[in-house]
């Protein structure tokens, strides 16, 4: 029998957590650990056993014209390095707020888009605003409970409207779009409808340049509104799990991509929502609505390691590609980063807390790595009328 690693990460406040780590074979023999996922305490800073990840302080925050929405995975990040800038939005009610900044926080630039208004006597509300970098250029996506709008990055021409059926769905099912990825010459969106039995997500291919995009495919998988779409690069291999799907219900979808995006396994939900997944070098990190993050083996679809990361909902996850630094955000007001890596003898996945951050008094919606290194990432909050910025000492 094939040994299983657990762990489960308690967090009592935000610099200690409590970590237990059992091995389980064939006869069900179990360790504890207890004093941290590598068997000892977190040392203090300057110590001369210190863990090799700098800590965080907080940066110049941003101003907005509003609050950020109650929204999940509320905020998107696009730097551009060649110029110096990065790109910021934030979804405000029926608005989405573009921002650019200068490294130092400086803003430089701030307007707003507005939802496509469609059929209806409301205006829509923005479900979701997202940069897609494509291997020939990169869109910004803007989702809304009328449809779908796609814009060039800097957000002053709209590319392509794709307007969402309602069909016969009553205002109580509203038909809306959330969940925005790139995938190859690819974009994913998810879509859902409320009190329905209803989540599908809609594949459009990108042209190298110009208007010319088409609904290349319809995914059916999930039976639940689409919450979150994370994908990450192929690198060729077959039979590769280069997409994962999240949904109301936790369920996770995983697919391969390609001319015909196939469906290659199903994690089951535990009901239990998942409003945001993340997917680097074949593992899954799926953060849930009783502030778990789960971590899968996306070949396999099996669960490796469990963290008690929040007290409350996770509200987003991000990932720093380069370093497999995983971000998470819950309605706890507390930030944390952790470090996924893969065991040498085992394969196992491994996971180490860096850093806590309470961002007091603040119900946050949003939060993302600015840079692909994770040595700086940004956070939103319901009725903050900033986004809040940190970097490493």
């Amino acid at each position: 029998m094939c040994v299983v690693s657990m762990v489960a990460v308690d967090l009592e406040g935000p610099y200690e957590p409590r970590v237990r780590r059992a091995d389980l074979g064939a006869a069900g023999v179990t360790s504890d650990l207890g004093r941290g996922l590598q068997g000892s305490e977190p040392s203090a800073p300057g110590d001369s056993e210190a863990p090799p990840y700098r800590m965080f302080r907080w940066e110049r925050s941003i101003p907005l014209r509003g609050s950020a929405a109650a929204l999940c995975n509320n905020l998107s990040v696009l730097q551009l390095p060649a110029r110096n800038l990065t790109y910021f939005g934030v979804v405000h009610g029926p608005s989405a707020q573009l921002l650019s900044a200068a490294p130092e926080g400086v803003p430089l630039a701030q307007r707003q888009l507005h939802a496509k208004e469609g059929a209806g006597v409301s205006p829509p509300l923005i479900t979701q605003v997202h940069w897609c970098v494509l291997p020939f250029r990169v869109l910004l996506v803007l989702t809304s409970h009328r449809g779908i709008q796609m814009y060039e990055s800097n957000g002053y021409t709209m590319v392509y409207w794709h307007a969402l059926d309602s069909g016969d769905a009553s205002p109580v099912q509203a038909v809306f779009a959330r969940g925005i990825a790139a995938s190859g010459h690819f974009i994913c969106v998810g879509e859902g409808a409320k009190g329905t039995w209803s989540g599908r997500v809609l594949v459009f291919d990108i042209p190298a340049k110009g208007p010319n995009i088409v609904l290349s495919e319809e995914l059916a998988g999930h039976q639940t509104p689409i919450t979150d779409i994370a994908t990450e690069p192929a690198q060729g291999q077959d039979c590769v799990a280069d997409m994962v799907t999240a949904d109301d219900s936790g369920l996770l979808c995983v697919w391969r991509s390609g001319p015909e995006f196939t469906l290659l396994t199903r994690i089951p939900g535990f009901g239990v929502p998942c409003p945001s997944v993340q997917l680097w070098q074949g593992i899954i990190a799926a953060g849930y609505g009783n502030g778990q993050v789960h971590l899968y083996e996306a070949a396999t679809g099996n669960l490796h390691v469990q963290i008690n990361a929040h007290a409350r909902a996770i509200c987003a996850l991000d990932l720093a590609p380069e370093v497999g630094k995983l971000l998470s955000a819950g309605e706890d007001t507390f930030v944390h980063i952790w470090k996924l890596s893969r065991s040498p003898e085992s394969g196992y996945i491994e996971v180490e807390h860096c850093h806590g951050e309470c961002v007091s008094d603040t119900q946050l919606c949003g939060a993302r790595f600015c840079d692909s290194s994770g040595s700086s990432f940004a956070v939103t909050g319901y009725d903050l009328a900033e986004i809040r910025r940190f970097s490493s000492v």
